[in-house]
């Protein structure tokens, strides 16, 4: 093989990093540790920062932090987790559009469905579970994508001498309503949406492989799924097992949690001396690694032969992130591993996803707001 194909070869092999940055901004007025970590993590070259949410009193959630995020960060991509069970779709789909603005198109979404009676509770309406988690999913997804393809793209024309800020004529009613045995409380969206369509046009969507399939969210309501194994030797194999399930069309992301050496300490110590007993497994399943930086090195390597991505989960965002920075992302990026961050990109192009056209445009059905 030639240099050129040789590099050719693993530019196409090359996939992106993602870490989990729950811990910064925890207690919801330490904005500024929140930005020191994603600009650290931004500086050694991670692509994707992520937003773990969780019902905590006092706790900022992971959409405003990521919305905090947005102007302080200049190339790594914004995902928050947002509930699609207890949160009103509508508003989830404005202010996840209003979170692209911010950020300049780096937004995305993870989708979240879990049993929460305290979730429910806390507004008011009965827990969900079993089969009834992935409907409501799917038509939270479906509502937003509605709702963000109910402005055209040039829906705005600031026409002074007609006084109009508006085209009536380009948007459009969403018109959704919840399926024929739907599980939950029926409901419909009229729409349009209440802001201008989001600057990538559609923002990834992001759900877990055990979320998506044959009679649970569809796999083309996704673009993005993250894949989880008990194990870092049966990762890899679960990644492929998920790419042969769901097809080419979706990116897998694979989940790893991380705690290596640093600062004088083995990682197995520092496993013994965690809180939480993440001594005794990975935390919701996730494989883990613990060890040596040169050692996770190799494994992400050979996971980035068969994932799209990986998202690491640090054990200690600033212990863990300074070991990643100086000894694992730039031998993976020596290696070809790794795409290279580019400046004003989006998240769909890290995703390798054009950006589509609204479903509405030049649509004789679509039954416009101004008619």
């Amino acid at each position: 093989m030639s240099t050129t194909e040789e590099n050719t070869s693993q530019a196409a092999r090359a996939g992106f990093l993602a870490i989990e940055v729950d811990g910064a901004g925890w207690d919801g007025g330490d904005f500024a540790g929140l930005a020191e970590a994603l600009l650290a993590a931004e500086s050694a070259g991670f692509h994707a920062a992520t937003f773990t949410d969780a019902p905590v009193p006092g706790r900022v959630n992971a959409l405003q932090r990521a919305a905090y995020a947005g102007p302080v960060t200049r190339t790594i991509a914004l995902v928050p987790e947002v509930d699609t069970v207890y949160t009103e779709p509508f508003h989830v789909s404005t202010q996840l559009a209003s979170l692209d603005y911010v950020s300049g198109g780096r937004a995305g979404w993870i989708v979240t469905a879990a049993e929460s009676p305290e979730a429910a509770a806390a507004v008011g309406r009965s827990s969900v579970s079993g089969t009834a988690l992935a409907q409501e999913a799917a038509a939270s997804i479906e509502v937003s994508r509605r709702l963000w393809d109910s402005w055209e793209d040039d829906a705005v024309i600031r026409d002074v001498p007609t006084g109009r800020y508006l085209d009536a004529d380009k948007l459009h009613y969403a018109d959704f309503e919840t399926p024929s045995g739907f599980a939950g409380p029926a409901y419909s969206v009229k729409g349009p949406s209440i802001i201008p369509r989001p600057l990538q046009g559609q923002l990834p969507v992001i759900a877990a492989a055990s979320l998506v399939g044959s009679g649970q969210v569809p796999a083309d309501a996704v673009d993005a799924v993250l894949v989880t194994a008990p194990t870092p030797e049966l990762l890899a194999a679960e990644v492929r097992d998920v790419r042969e399930r769901l097809g080419a069309s979706v990116a897998v992301i694979a989940e790893l949690d991380v705690v290596l050496d640093s600062r004088g300490q083995a990682a197995d110590e520092r496993v013994g001396g965690l809180a939480g007993g993440l001594a005794d497994g990975a935390d919701g399943g996730r494989a883990r690694y613990a060890g040596s930086a040169a050692g996770l090195t190799d494994l992400l390597a050979e996971l980035l032969s068969e994932a799209d991505g990986v998202r690491l989960h640090p054990a200690s965002l600033a212990l863990d992130l300074d070991e990643l920075s100086r000894l694992v992302l730039p031998e993976l990026r020596r290696r070809g591993a790794l795409q290279p961050p580019v400046q004003d990109s989006t998240f769909r192009d890290l995703l390798g996803l054009a950006r589509p056209a609204s479903r509405y445009a030049d649509s004789p059905a679509a039954a416009a707001v101004g008619n």
